[in-house]
């Protein structure tokens, strides 16, 4: 069975380009289900012709892969499935890696440029543990919260960042043989006005 993941890093440029292209990235969306030329070109209303050349691009560059082949009319047709159901675009495909210490911590900035490194980091090691079977533990708290006043925030962060203080205290151990080290991340911002919200807190 073909796997195909929930979310894939792009970190080729020319991968990116190939993805970002308005055709294609139309096409790549079609393709969360398995399709051909023919099914495409109707889709979107294009010319197979011109669907195929987005095809093969696409294909060239692993974004979408073959499920299947048919035979119609005399023909063979190729069924296409996209990789992944959505793709992330890694910033270090558009300039140098975004390094988080030649950034002010005190800015939105630093926030952009911790993410995209976590991004970065976090494909580098899951293509990684795909490649050698293994699953890659990870950890990830995403919440929402509504404070009252910008005093609960910012007493809020105080307990936070003594909490997060207190673990981090207990559990380093700078001599243990096996020991591997880990990045902890803890983000807090605003949700954007156009942003979706959960409703389910119950």
């Amino acid at each position: 069975m073909t796997s195909v993941l929930d979310v894939d890093v792009i970190d080729d440029p020319v991968a990116a380009a190939a993805a970002l292209d308005p055709v294609r990235s139309r096409i790549l969306a079609v393709l969360a289900e398995p399709g051909s030329s023919t099914t495409v070109a109707t889709v979107l209303g294009l010319p197979r012709q011109q669907v195929n050349y987005h095809l093969r691009i696409l294909e060239d560059h692993g974004l979408i892969q073959m499920v299947e082949e048919r035979r119609k009319r005399g023909l063979t047709e190729r069924v296409m499935l996209a990789t992944a159901r959505a793709y992330v675009v890694s910033p270090s495909t558009m300039t140098e890696a975004a390094d988080p210490i030649r950034t002010d911590r005190l800015s939105s900035r630093y926030l952009i440029a911790v993410a995209a490194r976590m991004v970065r980091e976090v494909a580098q090691l899951a293509r990684l543990a795909e490649g050698a079977g293994r699953p890659l533990p990870t950890l990830a708290i995403d919440s929402e919260i509504r404070f009252a006043s910008a005093g609960d925030r910012a007493a809020f962060t105080d307990e936070l960042a003594a909490a997060v203080t207190t673990l981090a205290a207990k559990y380093h151990d700078e001599r243990a043989p096996r020991g591997r080290w880990h990045r902890v991340v803890v983000a807090a911002h605003a949700i954007p006005p156009t942003a979706s919200r959960r409703t389910d807190h119950g």
